[in-house]
């Protein structure tokens, strides 16, 4: 489940939307994880966290983005750098932790 996670977190650069992304794969991804045994439900809950937090990843792909990005206080390599990194701490906090703590309180 985690390389699934990370996959569809990470082929968000390839995309020019979030909408186009989580349309092409969120569906997909989420049969083959289940299909390989994960569970439904904490499956989409990763995956509905993932389309969230991968909004600040590229200066073009969500809403706010090019309006930060044309401000010219941040530059393209910068930007892609800073949230590479940011993605990282993302995953751990929201897979890792996110996922314990909903397991804890008992929603899966």
């Amino acid at each position: 489940m985690i390389l699934l996670i990370l996959f569809y977190f990470y082929s968000h650069y390839l995309f020019a939307s979030s909408t186009a992304h989580v349309s092409a794969m969120y569906a997909a991804l989420l049969a083959v994880a289940i299909s390989a045994g994960a569970p439904p439900l904490l499956s989409a809950l990763l995956r509905g966290f993932s389309s969230n937090l991968m909004a600040s990843t590229t200066h073009y792909s969500s809403g706010p983005a090019p309006i930060l990005f044309s401000s010219g206080y941040v530059k393209q390599s910068d930007w892609w750098k800073m949230n590479a990194l940011l993605a990282i701490f993302y995953i751990i906090i929201w897979a890792g932790l996110g996922s314990l703590w909903i397991k804890i309180i008992g929603i899966y």
